[in-house]
């Protein structure tokens, strides 16, 4: 039986197939990304201790000020630079990236230049 091409499991396989390969530890830690429709998010997580270290989304009110709709590529690139600022703040220089099973075109690709723009080394 022909099954219909599933977008979903699709990004589902690509972000357990990354997942085996990508861990975070407090060395290097792991920036994981997560886009919606809407807005864009990130992490930079320990998965050692098991702690989100920093954390972005464009639905924090001090980042909509400043971004405006989270929804398009300026708006990741410039979440990206916020990124990178607050985590050099707290000391972490170097992560290791986790697209999160997404594509990386686009937002994705957007997001992490904007982190190395902000100064953050992948």
């Amino acid at each position: 039986m022909f099954k219909p091409f599933d977008r979903r499991a699709a990004r589902k396989r690509r972000h357990l197939r990354v997942r085996k390969k990508v861990v975070g530890t407090p060395e290097r830690p792991r920036l994981s990304v997560f886009r919606s429709l809407k807005h864009i998010s990130a992490q930079i997580i320990d998965d050692q201790a098991g702690h989100t270290l920093v954390a972005i989304s464009t639905v924090e009110p001090e980042v909509k000020k400043e971004i405006g709709r989270g929804n398009n590529v300026e708006a990741a690139r410039e979440a990206g630079k916020l990124l990178a600022k607050r985590a050099l703040e707290k000391g972490i220089k170097s992560v290791v990236f986790d697209r999160g099973g997404n594509i990386y075109h686009g937002r994705i690709a957007a997001f992490a230049d904007g982190a190395r723009e902000g100064g953050l080394e992948f």
